[in-house]
């Protein structure tokens, strides 16, 4: 909530004064900076406060001098976008997720950067967090946390296909119940009792569960100290063993534990860090996805959203780790075609080493370890340098030589979580806990300072808009008018010329990728739907790959895409240049921002000329038109990569697509040799639609994605800058309203406007 603000405006450079309570309140909200940092943000607040208080004494001025009825739409729409800003946040929430698999350490971890040992579940023995937990921190005093669950009809289409999963009706009992099926069978415990395996769908419809599910989705909890909302927490979020209790749980803590099937996922607020800043969001995402559609429909978001991505790796797996490499792969899908803009590799457990067996396999042998200390930053250094290079060389094959993140000289952390806490072997700086907390902070004043500049901008351009409309003096004539409007059409249609010239470079390495796909289905449906070992204890996870259309969170076999497998081909081809073509830092002439920026520039060159040969036009009239142009091309730049994300997936969702009918068809086979059954199902019919155009219809949907792409930039250009025209170019005359004098507020901003920009 906005508090009040006085109307007079500052002078440039001048702070707001302050209240010492209100002075406290503002050092609270930095105390997980440094003073210099801390200094940077304080600046950022007075000049974003300033800008608040500008904000609303505009929009108070209008609304007191300005009727509420029949008010012209140029008003109307400058009020709007007065309110829409003077209620904007300044700063985007900071997504960064922690993405490893079960037990790799991500909860302590999270525990040591937020300097609580025991808050989110930890184990010394086995894997502890069995959803997303997601943790922010707030301005409440209190710990609180919301527990959402599945609704009804999620839950049923779940249990229906766990039903499918391990019911065997009329059949042997197999010695399968660990992996797959044994999560599948835990889940149907929990809420059902032990025989719960052996009754039909409709009966544990009828059924009532072992425990009261809430009539709400979502269970709130709060604690006064970290470890009491810790305790609460702990029942809801710990991954649970198998439990076969036959009898209702009367436990009241035990029946909380057996909720856990149900939960989606979970949001945590902690009050003011002194470890990480408020807008800072950590998402703790366990393993490789889940069976159920909505949990992993949750998980391919939660990755997607995220602006960092750490992909967590305990020292023991780094090294050629399967779902380690899943993970990391999954990690720079992200970074290609989600929201991600930074990747970094944080290998835990760092502190685990065996110092005789070192000290044998050691490679350096010249070199003398006496200490145990000594033997773990070595090792750790190795570890750090041979994964830098692994790291680097998988980024750089998608992407371009000069991308900022192969610079990077921190790729890889090698941290300790134990030895933070105890101290006995390393210090807290080579645990590099605070070098994470140094990451963080970097990460927040980098977006924060970016955002906060938009937003002066933004909020120049619209006092600017106010006081254009304020102006008596006359606009461009018609005739300018005209020529600004026919140059800005003609310049559109250019750019959507470029665009295509841009997206025409995806040709060449479609159809090689398609082509490659083409030789290598097969392959591909040998190394995902087969096991060389024979098929005994694998049917049931092929059931479940077929159940969920080709993708299953396989609890022993990792991740199972086998769309995505089959469209990865086609990934290996186009990578570089869908790299080249998207990326927002240095462009190239393949590159969509360049061909942006030149549109941007050359109207804006334009609008300058015919301002120039308007002597009577107002300078703030042509600041507009700059800032507006500038705001318009920003918002554009952030929706494209919000958009890429479904040009980049539009793929394996294709094949998915033409595949769908034959998963479904597969996943209805029972009886003997059911696996080798839905194998040839799906392998003849795979073959038919490859030799159909299965892999040419992806491509062509992935084209069809770019040209809805470009008639998405189109369109909003046309839309965005001929409002801007007619709203700066409207007479005074034209509008029926009176408008206040708005020059004081006018001045101010621009002080604040130029002091960001020296800064």
């Amino acid at each position: 909530m906005l508090h009040k603000r006085p109307e007079s405006s500052g002078a440039e450079g001048e702070d707001i004064k302050e209240s010492p309570a209100k002075k406290k309140r503002s050092l609270d909200t930095y105390r997980a900076f440094v003073p210099k940092e801390q200094e940077f943000l304080k600046t950022y607040e007075t000049m974003e406060s300033r800008i608040r208080k500008v904000l609303n004494t505009t929009y108070k001025k209008l609304t007191n001098s300005l009727s509420q009825d029949n008010i012209s739409d140029e008003i109307k729409y400058l009020k709007n976008r007065l309110l829409t800003l003077k209620e904007k946040s300044s700063l985007d929430p900071i997504y960064i997720g922690l993405f490893g698999s079960t037990g790799a350490g991500k909860s302590s971890l999270f525990n040591a950067i937020i300097e609580q040992q025991f808050f989110l579940p930890v184990s010394g023995s086995q894997a502890c967090t069995s959803c997303i937990v997601q943790v922010s921190s707030s301005r409440s005093k209190n710990y609180e946390a919301k527990i959402h669950l599945l609704s009804l009809q999620e839950w049923n289409e779940e249990l229906k296909n766990l039903v499918e999963l391990v019911w065997k009706p009329g059949e042997e009992e197999e010695e399968e119940e660990e992996g797959d099926v044994g999560e599948a069978v835990q889940k149907l415990q929990a809420l059902y009792g032990r025989d719960a395996v052996t009754r039909s769908y409709e009966d544990l419809l009828r059924a009532k569960p072992l425990v009261n599910i809430p009539s709400s989705n979502c269970i709130p909890l709060t604690g006064a100290q970290a470890k009491e909302l810790s305790d609460k927490l702990d029942p809801y979020i710990r991954s649970q063993s198998n439990k076969d209790e036959e009898e209702a749980a009367l436990d009241e803590e035990k029946a909380k534990m057996r909720l856990w099937p149900l939960i989606k996922y979970v949001e945590v607020t902690i009050p003011k860090s002194d470890m990480i800043p408020e807008g800072v969001v950590f998402m703790d995402i366990p393993g490789t996805g889940d069976y159920n559609s909505k949990r992993d429909e949750m998980w391919k978001e939660s990755i997607n959203k995220c602006s960092v991505i750490w992909v967590i790796s305990d020292i023991e797996r780094v090294l050629g780790d399967k779902v380690h490499e899943v993970l990391l792969k999954e990690s720079i899908k992200a970074y290609q075609g989600g929201m991600c803009s930074d990747i970094a590799l944080v290998v835990t457990k760092s502190d685990k080493l065996q110092l005789e067996e070192y000290l044998r396999e050691r490679q350096e042998k010249h070199k003398p370890i006496e200490t145990r200390h000594d033997a773990i930053l070595e090792r750790n250094a190795f570890v750090k340098g041979k994964k830098i290079k692994g790291l680097k060389t998988k980024l750089g094959r998608i992407l371009p030589s000069d991308s900022e993140i192969l610079d990077k000289a921190d790729l890889v952390y090698t941290v300790s979580a134990t030895e933070y806490w105890q101290e006995t072997c390393m210090n807290k700086e080579e645990t590099e806990i605070p070098k994470l907390r140094e990451y963080i902070r970097n990460i927040f004043l980098k977006e924060k300072k970016k955002l906060l500049m938009d937003y002066v901008a933004e909020a120049f351009g619209i006092v600017l808009l106010a006081e254009n409309f304020n102006s008596t003096r006359d606009t461009v004539n018609h005739y300018q008018q005209s020529d600004l409007e026919g140059f800005v059409k003609d310049k559109i249609e250019a750019l959507e010329k470029e665009i295509e010239k841009c997206f025409a470079h995806l040709e060449q390495p479609l159809n090689e990728g398609v082509k490659k796909a083409k030789l290598s289905h097969q392959k591909t449906f040998s190394q995902l739907l087969t096991r060389d070992t024979g098929n005994r204890g694998f049917h049931r996870t092929l059931k479940a790959v077929c159940q969920k259309n080709g993708v299953y969170a396989s609890r022993i076999f990792s991740r199972i895409d086998f769309n995505s497998a089959l469209a990865q081909p086609i990934y290996d081809k186009i990578n570089p240049t869908f790299a080249i073509i998207f990326r927002i830092q240095k462009g190239t002439r393949a590159s969509l921002k360049p061909c942006l920026d030149m549109f941007k520039d050359s109207v804006q060159e334009k609008i300058r000329e015919v301002v120039k040969k308007s002597p009577v036009t107002s300078d703030c009239k042509l600041n507009f038109f700059i800032e507006e142009t500038n705001i318009i091309l920003r918002t554009l730049e952030r929706e494209i990569l919000k958009k890429k994300m479904a040009v980049y997936q539009s793929l394996p969702l294709s094949i998915q697509s033409d595949l769908k009918p034959y998963y479904e068809e597969a996943a209805k086979i029972q009886g003997p040799r059911s696996c080798q059954r839905m194998q040839n199902i799906l392998r003849e019919n795979i073959e038919k639609k490859t030799e159909g155009g299965m892999f040419e219809k992806a491509k062509e949907k992935m084209k069809m994605q770019l040209q809805e792409l470009k008639g998405y930039i189109v369109t909003k250009l046309q839309t965005d800058i001929s409002t801007m025209l007619k709203l700066a170019l409207s007479h005074r005359e034209e509008l029926t309203e009176k408008l206040p004098d708005l020059q004081d507020e006018y001045q101010e901003i621009e002080r604040i406007h130029k002091t960001l920009q020296r800064k």
